[in-house]
Order: C-alpha cells, then sequence, then structure tokens
C-alpha cells in the first residue's frame, strides 16, 4: 500500500475542506491506525457506486470523535472505545452515535533490526521506559534494564491523539493519556516505522497492520504480562494470538457512524463496509471478526436504520 502518499493527498484536501450538506458524501476521519482499512472499502465500493464519495482524513480516534459531535463528519475510525466525556459531548449536541465493531488488531512494541539485546520485553519494563516519572530519569537501555547496554533510548509512539497511545498508556502505565514529555510521537505512523528503523536505538509501538506492511525493516518484541503472567510466557503478535486475545495487547477495532446525517446510499456503504472489511482485513494486517462479532455490528446498523 502506498499509505504515505495517499494519506498526504487526502490530508491536503481535508486541510481547506468543511462538512458538506451534500449527501452523495461520506467524510470519514479519525484513527491512523484504520486509514488504510477504511481506504480499501472505499475504493471498492466508489468502483461500483461512483455517484458516491468519499474522503478519509487522519487526525486521530480523539480528534476523529471531536469532529464527529460536532457534526463536521459522518462516521469516524476508531482504535479504541468511546469515552463517557466524548459520548456526552455528542449528547450535548443532539448527535447520536452507533458503535460498530470492524476488526482485531494487537498494540506490537518494535525496535530496529540491529538491536540484539531485546526480544522480548515485560509491562513492567515498558512502563519503566514511558511512565511520566521516568522523564529525565531513564534514559538508557541500562536504567531500565542491568542487563542492556547502556546507549541512550530513543522512544517512539503515536500522537496523543491516538486511541492507540491512549489504550497503551492505559494499559501499560495505569492511566490513560499519561507518558513522559521526551517521547518522539507522530499522528503518522509512517514516520514512526521510518524513525524505528533508521536508529539503532529506537523503540516504539504501533498497530500490527504497520508492522505487517513494515515487517523486513523492523523487529519486533514478544510480549511478557508479567502483572499477570507469573510464568513470564512471552507471546509473539500473530494473526492467531490476536484472535484468541493471548497476545496480551489485543483490541477490536470499530467504526462509530451519526447514522442520522447520512442517506441511504451511504447505510449500504456502511453494511457494505462491515462485510467487505471482513473478507480484506488480512490483506491490510488485522484479524477478520468472528462471524458473531460480525453479525452484532449487521444488527446494530439494521436496528439503528
Amino acid at each position: 500500500m502506498k499509505i504515505l502518499f495517499k494519506l498526504s493527498i487526502c490530508l491536503m484536501f481535508l486541510a481547506d475542506c468543511t462538512c458538506s450538506r451534500d449527501q452523495n458524501i461520506i467524510k470519514i476521519d479519525g484513527s491512523s491506525t484504520m486509514y488504510g482499512l477504511s481506504e480499501a472499502v472505499a475504493e471498492e465500493y466508489q468502483e461500483h457506486n461512483p455517484s458516491l464519495k468519499v474522503s478519509i482524513g487522519v487526525c486521530g480516534t480523539g480528534g476523529g470523535f471531536k469532529k464527529l459531535c460536532e457534526n463536521r463528519i459522518n462516521i469516524i475510525g476508531a482504535s479504541r472505545k468511546i469515552l463517557a466525556s466524548e459520548e456526552n459531548n455528542c449528547k450535548n449536541n443532539n448527535i447520536e452515535v452507533t458503535e460498530l465493531k470492524v476488526a482485531y488488531d494487537g498494540i506490537v512494541i518494535v525496535v530496529n533490526k540491529e538491536n540484539h539485546w531485546l526480544n522480548e520485553i515485560k509491562f513492567s519494563e515498558l512502563k519503566k521506559m514511558f511512565e511520566p516519572s521516568s522523564e529525565n530519569i531513564v534514559k538508557k537501555w541500562h536504567d531500565v534494564n542491568p542487563a542492556w547496554p547502556m546507549e541512550e533510548m530513543q522512544l517512539y509512539a503515536p500522537g496523543i491523539s491516538s486511541g492507540t497511545y491512549d489504550y497503551f498508556t492505559k494499559v501499560i502505565v495505569g492511566q490513560e493519556h499519561a507518558s513522559r514529555g521526551d517521547i518522539t510521537t507522530s499522528e503518522d505512523d509512517n514516520v514512526l516505522v521510518h524513525a524505528i528503523k533508521s536508529n539503532k536505538d529506537a523503540i516504539g509501538f504501533f498497530s500490527f497492520a504497520y508492522y505487517a506492511e513494515n515487517k523486513t525493516h523492523l523487529k519486533v518484541l514478544k510480549l511478557i504480562d508479567d502483572t499477570i503472567n507469573i510464568h513470564n510466557e512471552s507471546i509473539l503478535p500473530e494473526i492467531k494470538t490476536i484472535k484468541d486475545k493471548t497476545y496480551p495487547l489485543s483490541r477490536a477495532i470499530y467504526i462509530y457512524a451519526h447514522q442520522k446525517s447520512l442517506n441511504k446510499e451511504s447505510l449500504e456503504f456502511l453494511k457494505f463496509y462491515l462485510s467487505y472489511s471482513t473478507k480484506i482485513a488480512l490483506d491490510v494486517g488485522f484479524v477478520p471478526l468472528t462471524s458473531e462479532d460480525q453479525a452484532e455490528s449487521l444488527a446494530k446498523l439494521n436496528y439503528a436504520q
């Protein structure tokens, strides 16, 4: 996928764009994690339904919910569930959103290919790297684990509007949106990929989908949830472990729709999204829904109509 090029084109388009009342245009924004999936679905649908135009932007899950609740877009891709504060914001603006699960994903921890001292990492070690109290204190690999080198670490993470960032900080640090301030962040996961593959002392996290696309350039780490795993079993992120949720940072990804802003043709696009995304999930680095979860999402959509 030529994600970076197409993403830049789309962002330039949306920068000067306001929410159109043209019901033949669907505006999707939100999670960078889900950009490739939404793009693939939209391209396939528009090939057979050219009268419907779909524009796709990336402002992070948090930014997407803000736009959705302000009635500026119709649909967002979300790499986490909606927060109570975001749901209240929507309700205050008389906007009712529908949550639709579309696939499964895992947050992967990756390092440079030249990193020879790390093959697996514990939750407690990640917390020591990323928690707010580590800023200006935990700087070198050796500061995390005495067996690791004395070289200084370079930490990379999705932007603070990202649902992936929210999910990671909640699970690893113990508080959503809490991390040290000297991390290099970007809303574009391709920037993170490039930085980590270019820096021997880099470590970072992002969606399995972006790792799957760049696995020849990155080294993925096995993960140990030592908060509950007394045997310190390390789990590799892969299709099977994400689907059966044995990989500790497995999660579902969603789209949220403001269905009252959509006409009949646009609602048909939502149905298509739910069915076609399952067919192509593996092609874009995600794990397809179970038939039960897909049926549940379709039932929500049908009920909401």
